[in-house]
């Protein structure tokens, strides 16, 4: 999940680059979910790893 935020990025950086403001913007903003989805996730793997330890 990582690696496809860090691709929307890189997207989003050469987009931005060209000039396409409009595909630079929405590719940022799927940037930005995907990472924020990847970070719950490893805190709910973190969590749970925890919990199963225990």
């Amino acid at each position: 999940m990582l690696g496809w935020a860090l691709t929307f990025l890189v997207v989003a950086l050469i987009a931005a680059f060209l000039g396409f403001g409009g595909i630079a913007g929405a590719s940022a903003g799927i940037a930005q979910i995907l990472f924020f989805v990847f970070l719950i996730l490893f805190v709910v793997s973190l969590v749970a790893r925890a919990v199963r330890r225990v």
